[in-house]
């Protein structure tokens, strides 16, 4: 009479655990990387709202405004942005200025837990530069790169 195998060998259970341990060595921090980054994007968002608004207070005014709230409507917090604040140019006529956007301490990826991210002018608003300010640039969106 003929014996009909039944189930796996522990050998081919072991081989499997193996495959998706490697799997998951590999796929987990990528992952984590990508998160941060969808995060980090929050900001740029943030960032990019204030440009058009900062442009024609500046082309108007001829100088920026003494803060980022009297121009931009939304300045945070966000749901993984603390702050966006002018930290250079606020009040001056020059035609410099720079805007940063601030992570949360908390809620966030930890690679990326208060550090900022700007968003820079050197001619009044007509171009605009993103800096990672420091945050690591693997995790800067696209759009700063």
């Amino acid at each position: 009479m003929k014996q009909i195998q039944k189930g796996f060998t522990l050998i081919e259970l072991m081989i499997v655990v193996a495959i998706i341990g490697i799997l998951a060595a590999v796929a987990i921090p990528a992952y984590q990387d990508y998160i941060a980054r969808s995060q980090v994007t929050e900001a740029v968002q943030m960032l990019g709202g204030g440009k058009t608004p900062f442009a024609e207070y500046y082309a108007d005014k001829g100088q920026w405004p003494g803060n980022a709230a009297s121009v931009m409507g939304n300045t945070g917090p966000g749901k993984y942005v603390s702050t966006v604040s002018l930290t250079g140019g606020s009040g001056a006529q020059t035609s410099s200025l720079t805007l940063t956007a601030t992570m949360r301490d908390s809620g966030v990826s930890s690679t990326i837990t208060g550090k900022t991210l700007t968003l820079t002018t050197d001619n009044g608003g007509k171009t605009w530069t993103c800096v990672s300010g420091n945050i690591d640039t693997k995790f800067l969106p696209a759009a700063c790169k």
